[in-house]
């Protein structure tokens, strides 16, 4: 019977076999397309046997949205991390919008997207991508509003957060076939005035007995 102390090497070894598969999978994805993106091209760039492979990801969509899964976690930890180091104040909103219109122009979201274009046509991935696709998409709005020390109980502030999010997504599928950063980058400079003046609270008429300005 095997002790602890020889599990805990084999744990941390199948965890490391894990992490190999998911970031080949991802550079695969990214390098070589959907149709490209097979398993035992995964395995191969990852270093893994083949049997290894199947053991952990037994299907081509069990492996590509564990990848997914895996990145988006691994970058959402990265945002969160690289947004603790942006001045408060008006500057920050800046640089939270900044952040993740790089996250949207990123080899996580090109995999992505190869895996949005495929799913149309593949009905297994389809079924494993669309609940997938809708708990990112839920953990990208809630980070969002984190990032932006918003709250979402005012009215309007859910719709700005949901707009900068769908506007990001598509300026990264505009950058997908060639640089698109002068136009990105202007749009952008409009977008974060405007969503500033969403976000920022409405002071409101002044209440009755308090003082006017001068």
């Amino acid at each position: 019977m095997p002790t602890t102390s020889t599990r805990v090497p084999q744990q941390e070894r199948s965890r490391a076999t894990q992490a190999r598969l998911l970031e080949a999978t991802v550079e695969c994805l990214v390098e070589h397309g959907w149709s490209g993106t097979t398993t035992t091209v995964v395995a191969a760039r990852a270093g893994v046997s083949r049997g290894a492979q199947l053991h952990h990801y037994p299907t081509k969509a069990a492996l590509v949205t564990a990848a997914v899964t895996h990145l988006t976690e691994r970058r959402a930890v990265e945002l969160r991390t690289e947004a603790a180091a942006l001045p408060a104040g008006p500057r920050r909103l800046d640089g939270v919008v900044d952040l993740l219109a790089a996250a949207f122009t990123g080899p996580l979201f090109v995999a992505a997207l190869e895996l949005w274009v495929a799913a149309r046509t593949d009905a297994e991935l389809r079924d494993a991508l669309v609940p997938l696709e809708a708990r990112v998409g839920r953990e990208m709005h809630r980070l969002t509003v984190e990032l932006l020390g918003v709250d979402e109980r005012r009215p309007g502030v859910r719709e700005a957060v949901q707009a900068t999010l769908d506007l990001l997504r598509g300026l990264g599928v505009a950058n997908l076939l060639s640089d698109d950063s002068t136009r990105r980058t202007a749009l952008l400079h409009t977008w974060k005035r405007q969503l500033a003046a969403l976000l920022t609270p409405d002071a409101g008429p002044p209440t009755p007995g308090s003082a006017r300005p001068h």
